[in-house]
């Protein structure tokens, strides 16, 4: 996408089927002069193909194409939109009309990737040559209203009620965002969210002074913020706290290698590792404290300690290839030398609960 001048991105086609870039240029090889030079498309949604235009001098213009699928959207990104108008919208019209679907004509659009487009709640757009994934406008209104929404559908509520509506919508939105360039933005959503309640506490208390309004409902602990108070099972006052987006870390996303297959046994020990960085990185520590604590905190290999310095690896025991689970009975933590050792030599790895019988 970075090389990329031109883009077109279709949004609500119903159940569109990922395109083969094999059969939509064989389908249409001379139209326009260009012809298929190598199909270089990978298996997933991202494919790609190469397209040499002959000129009269009998040099060849090479143009590449590249499609994302993310159904029922797609975008289609090119070096040349001429390129997307001469043959790649044609190919995709008579492709969908085949079985029966077709392009919305107010949701396809052909713009530069300067200017920018959205795709799946993202808006991507280059700046000063940078390409930047930022959540979309769209995305962020439709949120504030969803929020909007539940905060004035329940004006009689308690704050700790209204918290448990309000935070799974606010951190499923905000993790979804959370690999983009997204904390100015998590500011913001976070200010207009702090504003709705604010109008919220002051129409529960109309004769209140606002200082007493702001001391019920806003409290300074690690931030300023709304919260609510709840009787827990024992009688206790617990605490409960508005989600707060700006704190949600942005995390890159790191891409799969290209070659990477899950069902190949010798890509076994990168997709582990894969694994314990997820888990280290989102709110699964839990198992990994737990899987540590099962083995005494040793590594099963090497008998020596597990420590946040020697680092760790995620070990299936039965592997997914062959239908191993990601459940715990069936993971082990290893350092990652012995983890390398264990799959380069083939050892048979037991878990202390397993080797009891339990």
């Amino acid at each position: 996408m970075g090389k990329s001048d031109g883009g077109t991105t279709t949004e609500d086609v119903s159940r569109v089927p990922t395109m083969s870039h094999r059969h939509s240029c064989r389908s249409d090889e001379s139209t326009n002069g260009y012809r298929e030079q190598e199909n270089t498309g990978e298996p997933g949604t991202l494919k790609s193909v190469r397209l040499v235009r002959w000129g009269a001098d009998g040099k060849g213009t090479l143009n590449t194409c590249h499609l994302a699928s993310g159904l029922p959207d797609m975008i289609i990104i090119s070096s040349s939109k001429e390129l997307l108008e001469e043959k790649v919208v044609p190919v995709v019209t008579s492709f969908l009309s085949e079985r029966g679907l077709a392009l919305a004509p107010e949701k396809t659009k052909l713009t530069h990737i300067e200017d920018g487009f959205d795709f799946l709640g993202q808006t991507h757009r280059k700046f000063q040559g940078k390409l930047l994934i930022k959540p979309a406008r769209k995305s962020v209104s439709n949120l504030l209203d969803k929020v909007r929404a539940v905060i004035k559908a329940n004006p009689q509520d308690t704050p700790a009620d209204l918290i448990r509506q309000l935070n799974p919508i606010i951190r499923g939105w905000a993790n979804y965002h959370r690999h983009a360039v997204s904390k100015r933005i998590f500011t913001y959503v976070d200010y207009a969210i702090n504003t709705a309640l604010w109008h919220w506490a002051c129409r529960r208390h109309p004769r209140k002074r606002k200082d007493w309004i702001r001391r019920k409902y806003f409290q300074l602990a690690d931030q300023y913020g709304f919260f609510g108070r709840t009787t827990g099972k024992k009688g206790q006052t617990i605490i409960v706290r508005l989600f707060v987006a700006h704190l949600v870390p942005i995390r890159r996303h790191v891409k799969i290698r290209g070659e990477a297959n899950p069902y190949d046994p010798a890509q076994a020990a990168y997709f582990e590792q894969r694994l314990g960085e997820k888990w280290l990185q989102e709110q699964n520590r839990l198992k990994l404290r737990t899987l540590w604590w099962q083995q005494g905190g040793a590594c099963l290999v090497c008998a020596q300690p597990i420590t946040s310095t020697s680092g760790w690896n995620i070990h299936h025991l039965v592997p997914r290839v062959k239908g191993g689970e990601d459940k715990l009975s069936n993971l082990v933590l290893l350092h990652p030398n012995c983890h390398r050792q264990v799959h380069c030599r083939k050892w048979k790895v037991v878990k202390p609960g397993l080797a009891r019988g339990h």
